[in-house]
Parts: C-alpha cells; sequence; structure tokens
C-alpha cells in the first residue's frame, strides 16, 4: 500500500482573513511573493490551512506524535480519515513582516504515512524556551496549531501533545493520551463499562463513569480517577498540568408525536 495511498483532491493553500474579506494564496508560491499579495489585499492575519484524506487500516490506530495546539478527533461511518491542519500567526504584530511570519508558518512540518495498521501523524516545529517569569521548563511557540481529524469510530488512538487541548468525540476504541500541559477532555457513547486510568499531575480529574478517585496523600494538586472495571474500551490518560474530562454523550430523547385532535360529531 503506497504510504500516500488516496490523498486528497483538495491542495495545500494559505488561507488569509481580515474583517468580511478573505484571500487565498498559493501554497507553492515563494514567501515573498505570498507576503506582497497578502500586503495587496490589506490582510492582517494568516492562515495555511491543508486537508487531506487517506485510507485507514480496518481496526487501526491513529498515533500522533509531538503534536502542539488543539486537536480535535471526531468518529465518523466512512472508512477513510480526514485530516485538516490550521497554521496561524501568533498575534497581528507578525503581520509587520507578512513575509518572515510565513518562512516562520512553513517550517511547521506536518506529515501523515501509514506504518503496518498504524496512521502516524508526526509534527516538526520550532520552539524556544518561555521566559523564567513564565515557567524555567515551558516551551513556547510563535504559532497556533489547530489538528481537525474524522476517523471511523472504532478506532484506536495513541496521542503524545505538548501544550494544548484534546477533544475526541464518538471514538469506542481505546484512547492513550498524555498530554504536558493543557487539557483532555473526552465524550463517549454508550453505557458499556470501561477500564479507566487518568491522572492529572497538577489538575482534576472528572467523570460520568463510576469508578474511584484519589488525591495526592502529602501534596495539594494531583487527582486520579480508575475504574478497572475491564469492558471493550480501555482509556489511558495522562496530563502533567491541567484538568482531564470524560463526559459522557445522551441520545437525544425521542419527540413524541403531538395527539391528533378529535374531530367534533357532526
Amino acid at each position: 500500500m503506497a504510504v500516500y495511498s488516496n490523498l486528497m483532491r483538495l491542495q495545500p493553500v494559505v488561507l488569509v482573513l481580515c474583517a468580511g474579506a478573505f484571500a487565498s494564496v498559493s501554497f507553492g508560491q515563494s514567501p515573498a511573493s505570498q507576503a506582497a499579495d497578502l500586503q495587496a489585499a490589506g490582510i492582517k492575519t494568516v492562515q495555511v490551512s491543508k486537508t487531506d484524506t487517506m485510507d485507514f487500516p480496518a481496526g487501526g490506530t491513529l498515533r500522533l506524535e509531538n503534536s502542539t495546539g488543539d486537536v480535535n478527533i471526531e468518529g465518523w461511518d466512512q472508512l477513510g480519515i480526514e485530516i485538516t491542519t490550521i497554521k496561524s500567526g501568533k498575534d497581528d504584530r507578525q503581520m509587520q513582516d507578512r513575509e518572515k511570519t510565513l518562512q516562520q508558518l512553513n517550517r511547521v512540518e506536518i506529515t501523515a504515512k501509514q506504518n503496518g495498521n498504524e496512521l502516524v501523524i508526526a509534527t516538526r516545529y520550532p520552539h524556544h524556551r518561555a521566559p523564567p517569569y513564565i515557567s524555567p521548563l515551558s516551551r513556547v511557540t510563535n504559532f497556533d496549531l489547530e489538528y481537525d481529524i474524522k476517523v471511523p469510530r472504532n478506532a484506536k488512538i495513541f496521542v503524545r501533545h505538548d501544550a494544548g487541548n484534546i477533544y475526541v468525540d464518538d471514538v469506542t476504541g481505546d484512547i492513550d493520551a498524555k498530554v504536558r500541559q493543557g487539557l483532555i477532555s473526552l465524550r463517549l457513547t454508550g453505557d458499556a463499562p470501561r477500564a479507566i486510568e487518568a491522572k492529572s499531575g497538577v489538575g482534576n480529574v472528572s467523570s460520568d463513569f463510576p469508578g474511584m478517585q484519589s488525591r495526592h496523600l502529602f501534596l495539594p494538586f494531583g487527582h486520579q480517577f480508575v475504574d478497572s472495571a475491564s469492558g471493550a474500551q480501555s482509556l489511558h490518560l495522562r496530563i502533567g498540568f491541567g484538568d482531564i474530562i470524560i463526559l459522557k454523550a445522551h441520545d437525544p430523547k425521542s419527540v413524541a408525536a403531538p395527539p391528533i385532535a378529535a374531530t367534533p360529531p357532526r
């Protein structure tokens, strides 16, 4: 099977948005040419957007490595996978030098390839240490990144995430997620028992499903939630700084048909 099988119909484009207007710049242009087009259009915000569709192995695993920013994973009824990534400049000040901003965004590399029964999405990006007044251990970037991914509902999910939020909606396969700082939020369907092990180093864990909660014996932070029941789905969640939320999706209630008015006798 080809590494990029059934690669998408949409070509990469640079989407640039402003109040009430937008411009599209070819991804194949040089940063200088892109910047000139943006400046001529009076654009203030740059986004580099790309959408791919790929085959996904039956019962396979989606693996995200070194992701950052916001990750939205949604289960759907299709057999393949759709991946949309959006890279944005951090703030309007970067637009003072559009060419430099585009060069920085183009340095953020996101690749997707199949490795056995796994589809691996890997991210490479420049970063630097945060100023000491933020955190001596923090890393910051000069861009925002968003992943919008649609996968078959029974796909397994494996994520190793730096900073940002992970949202998973309506996926029935096993989920293994580890985040340095941010948020892990799951929205799950059905009442089947699940094996859950969720732990926050500094933060809280909340779950709509039954289980045992515990906190650190000697420190005022740290929270763990465990449900050791064996089930069809296994959840292994870890976050260093931030919260974990596990929600039970409620099916919409059926709406009763309005009563039929009795026909008065003639």
